[in-house]
Formats: C-alpha cells, structure tokens, sequence
C-alpha cells in the first residue's frame, strides 16, 4: 500500500501515465475509425482528418471521405465525450453521496431524462419551447429531486439514497414504456426502445459540438470544486467545519451531474455501467485525490466508451448492438471484481 501512494505522488509516474493515457485514446480513435465493412487504414483517416482541417485534401474517393467525416469519425468522438461525461458523473456522485454504488444510472436520473426526452419526440410535449436536451434535463432534475426527497424521508443515509434511486429507475422506466406502448406507431417503438439501450448510430457534428461544450463546462465546474470533494470524503460535518459551503457545492455539482446526464441521454439514450464502474479504476491508478481522479475518470470513460462502440457496431455486422448491452456484459463482470476486492480488503 504503501509503495502504491509513493507511485501515485510521484510527479513523473503521473504525466507518464497521463501521456500514456491521451495516446492511448488517439490511437484508440484513431483505430475504431477504420472498423468497418469500407475497410480504412490509419493513414487514410489521418489524411481525411487533416484535409478537413485545412492541410492537403486527401487522395480518396468522396465516398471514403464521408464514410470517416460525415460518419465514423463524429460517432467516435461522440462516444469519447458521453464516456468522458458519464466516468465524471460518477466519480462525483460516488464522492458527494459517499456510496461507491452510486451513478446517474443507478440513482435514476437516466431514467428520468429518458422519459423527459420520449415526453418531447413521442407526444410533443412543449417540443415548440423546448428542445430534446431540455426536456432530457428537466426530467433529470424531476427524478433526482425525487430520489433525494425519498431518501430524507427514509433517513438520508447513503443506502436509502440508493434505494431511492433503484426505486426511481424503476418509475421512470415504467413511465418511458408506457408513453411508449401506448403513443407511439411501432416503428417508433422500434427506434426509441433501441435508443433507450444507448445508441451513437445518429451522431453527428451538432451533436458532437453540444456534447462537447457541456462536458468541457461541467468537467470545468468539477474541478473547481476539487478541494471540496476531497473534504467531503470525511463526511459533511468535517466538510463544514472545513470552511465548506455543503449545501451550495452538493446543488452546484448535482445540477451539472443532471445537465451533462441529460444531454448524453438526448444524444446517446441511456448507457449504464460506465459511470459505475470506471472512476474504481481511475481510483485505482490515481488515488483519491480530485483534482486528479475527476480527468483520469473522463480520460477512462472516454477510451472504454470508444472500443465499445467500436464493438457494438461490428461484432454483430451488418447489425449493430446498442452500447448499453456491450457496457452491461463488460460491467457487470468488472463491478463483481470490484466488490470481490473491497470484500477482500483488510
């Protein structure tokens, strides 16, 4: 244990493992790009990608061209930033709830944005006012606000929190499926309850800008609070006693947790397991301090997220998997291993 802190402080092992991680994620795009039935080698990419950017226009064929610009390459960096934002969103809502189980997933605020985000596409719903990100948000926030009103009246401890959530998930799941069922011709049942298992197949550059700009300002956000979070790992009362405003910094982090899990969930349905399992492994390679765990969660998710769509949309070929089910059948199988380690842990 002891050796393992010295390597986490050591300056040097951690831009080594920073280094290593940004590569790891080029290469990793740069990779799932070419999968694919229009077979693309890392240099055609690399040209396309440079001729866009204003370099030399790339020797290809317009159609190889738009198969990595107008498609592969917006749906892998799509993937990137929803794994980015949902390995952050974990890592923050592990450390304000003091619950290694907890996740926008598990604690229903996924579910919640799904059923905000049907509301819109399926019935309309304010669909004049409001876009598909808001109506992902304000169902977020619904379902959040829910959880933590069961969990108080149940006593606030972490596990009721939990519960809460489950009990959540378990509503606005029902709710979705519903509105589903009953509104929607089964062509739109088809597509929703596909996107519901988390799907990039749709990704494009808007989608891409949004989700960019979102996870930039929260990860943002997050950081600033850093110090905070670190306190908060001592409970709230030491929090406060700190200097801590627990009350400001808990609904400053929950509202952006809410807004970067609603507009995944309008770009990319509602993936789980990636929020819950992966900021264990940052943990694991960065320690707990914040100002390093939250980046190495974001910089994990986005490499996990990358190879899972990458996965999805060939392993099956010419169908595709929703990013959901690959997330689950490599998440649950990880999360076991996680609890198996605590257990064993003096």
């Amino acid at each position: 244990m002891t050796t393992r802190v010295r390597l986490r402080d050591n300056p040097t092992t951690v831009t080594l493992l920073w280094v290593i991680g940004v590569v790891t994620l080029a290469g990793s795009a740069a990779v799932a790009i070419t999968l694919g039935p229009a077979g693309l080698s890392v240099g055609e990419v690399a040209s396309i990608v440079v001729g866009h950017l204003g370099g030399t226009a790339a020797d290809v064929t317009p159609i190889r061209d738009g198969i990595v610009w107008d498609l592969r390459l917006p749906r892998t960096l799509l993937a990137a930033l929803c794994g980015a934002g949902l390995g952050l969103c974990g890592a923050i809502m592990q450390s304000l709830l003091r619950n290694p189980l907890a996740d926008p997933f598990v604690l229903g605020i996924s579910s919640g944005a799904s059923t905000g985000a049907v509301l819109i596409v399926i019935l309309g719903v304010g669909s004049g006012v409001i876009g598909l990100s808001s109506g992902a948000f304000i169902g977020a926030v619904i379902s959040f606000a829910l959880v933590l009103l069961l969990a108080h009246a149940a006593g606030g401890t972490p596990d009721r929190v939990i519960l809460a959530g489950v009990a959540a998930t378990q509503l606005f799941s029902a709710l979705t499926s519903f509105i589903v069922i009953t509104s929607a011709d089964p062509e739109q049942t088809r597509g929703v309850m596909f996107w519901l298992l988390g799907s990039l197949g749709g990704a494009d550059w808007l989608d891409v800008a949004l989700c960019a700009a979102v996870v930039a300002v929260g990860l943002v956000v997050c950081l600033t609070h850093s110090r905070a979070l670190d306190a908060f790992a001592f409970g709230e009362d030491a929090a406060s006693s700190l200097g801590v405003n627990v009350w400001r910094v808990r609904v400053t982090l929950l509202l952006a947790t809410a807004l970067m899990t609603a507009v995944i969930v309008s770009v990319a349905g509602a993936i789980g397991f990636v929020g819950l399992v992966l900021p264990h492994a940052a943990r694991a390679l960065v320690g707990p301090s914040h100002r390093r765990l939250l980046p190495a969660s974001a910089l994990i998710g986005s490499i996990f997220l990358v190879w899972v769509d990458a996965v999805a949309r060939t392993a099956i070929a010419p169908q595709e998997l929703p990013a959901g089910v690959v997330t689950a059948l490599v998440g649950v199988p990880a999360f076991a291993v996680i609890l198996w380690r605590r257990k064993a842990r003096p």
